[in-house]
């Protein structure tokens, strides 16, 4: 498989998901801005929404859309309960938390990485973004994980908007289950085997 990637980005939560699966896998860096790879080549001839992540495929196949993503390599390293097996409960909640994430945190931190807007429109995202962040930080009472005691792929996108939230100053810091978790994502070796790769492991 091959991972295209933009360092920091949302990229990162399949980079966390390939290697706590144990996949083989090769880094494949995209300069989302320019639509290029860095031998020069056009990226929207690989994935044309222009966007990271893209998993490439041995068939050739190019997967694309985080959470379809990080499911993906979950089912394809069992072993590791990175998900639930499909079909039950317990992996429709996986979904409705991978939802959540990519619609209600993902989406809303959009508009604070535009260079355009207005600091006060920036703030309106930030306060709906600590709405979102505080319902989370409920669900977390009594859990080490989103899906209780068992580290998912959804709690490496979790941990994703998390360091986003710390780059653009949304403050967390009054809420304690959260920065435990994040400390508990961001000690796992595995996670910090992708933010070394992407460069990222003194910012973590």
């Amino acid at each position: 498989m091959k991972l295209y990637y933009s360092p920091g980005a949302c990229s990162l939560s399949p980079h966390i998901a390939l290697l706590e699966a144990g996949l083989p896998y090769d880094l494949v860096k995209v300069d989302v801005r320019a639509k290029k790879l860095e031998n020069g080549d056009d990226y929207l001839k690989i994935n044309p929404k222009g966007q990271v992540p893209a998993l490439a495929l041995s068939s050739g196949e190019i997967v694309t859309e985080g959470p379809v993503i990080v499911q993906m390599i979950a089912d394809q390293a069992k072993g590791k309960n990175l998900a639930p097996a499909r079909g039950t409960a317990e992996r429709y909640k996986l979904q409705e938390w991978l939802n959540f994430i990519t619609t209600e945190l993902h989406k809303n931190f959009s508009p604070l990485f535009s260079p355009v807007l207005p600091d006060d429109t920036k703030s309106f995202f930030k306060d709906r973004l600590m709405t979102k962040f505080k319902y989370i930080e409920s669900q977390l009472s009594g859990r080490d994980y989103l899906m209780g005691k068992e580290f998912t792929v959804a709690d490496g996108y979790l941990f994703v908007m998390l360091a986003w939230a710390e780059r653009l100053n949304v403050d967390l810091s009054g809420l304690p289950n959260l920065m435990a978790f994040k400390g508990r994502i961001a000690a796992r070796p595995k996670v910090q085997e992708a933010l070394t790769k992407e460069g990222l492991a003194k910012a973590a």
